[in-house]
């Protein structure tokens, strides 16, 4: 099973498209932590920027997209949207592995480590940060794709996640080179 996984996409149109195409387009679901459409009131606008042609796109997609809501997601984006944004949480079971996706925007360290544990998740997903990273404490996958399209690290990766043949691994959009790559126990 492949499962494909991106965070905050802010309305970019052309990134989402080339994303799929190119990493996306032969999975079995992708999951998305949210920030879909909007670009954010702090956030530069960016040139890619159609919210209703990425609603379009993600409502034409294959394959099937689950969305949890992000801080930039709003009521309204329901009314374009065909795909549910599940608030503020989505939980999964998916080939035995339990996987929480939330945006993170409103949780500590602590708070998503107890929410982990509490919901005996093997995978936790989060964005918000526009920043990638892999870690695993206490058994538990903390994944956050970071973003493919308005990224903010350090190093200026743009960045999706997957998770393939018992791997999760982030990669760079633009080479395709796993930046992060995990076993899964």
């Amino acid at each position: 099973m492949k499962v494909g996984i991106i965070s905050d996409t802010h309305g970019c149109l052309e990134t989402w498209q080339r994303v799929f195409c190119r990493y996306f387009h032969d999975a079995d679901l992708i999951i998305h932590a949210g920030d879909v459409l909007y670009h954010g009131p702090r956030n530069t606008i960016p040139a890619e920027y159609n919210p209703k042609q990425l609603a379009e796109a993600l409502n034409s997609c294959p394959v099937p997209i689950i969305t949890a809501c992000g801080n930039c997601d709003a009521e309204v984006d329901g009314l374009v949207l065909k795909l549910p944004i599940q608030s503020p949480y989505t939980y999964l079971m998916l080939n035995g592995l339990r996987i929480t996706v939330t945006h993170g925007h409103n949780l500590t360290e602590a708070t998503r480590q107890e929410l982990a544990a509490r919901l005996k998740a093997d995978i936790f997903i989060t964005g918000h940060t526009h920043i990638a990273s892999l870690e695993k404490h206490n058994g538990v996958f903390y994944l956050n794709p970071g973003s493919p399209g308005m990224t903010k690290h350090p190093d200026g990766y743009s960045t999706v996640a997957w998770i393939k043949d018992r791997k999760i691994e982030i990669l760079d959009i633009t080479t395709g080179q796993p930046l992060i790559s995990k076993e899964l126990a």
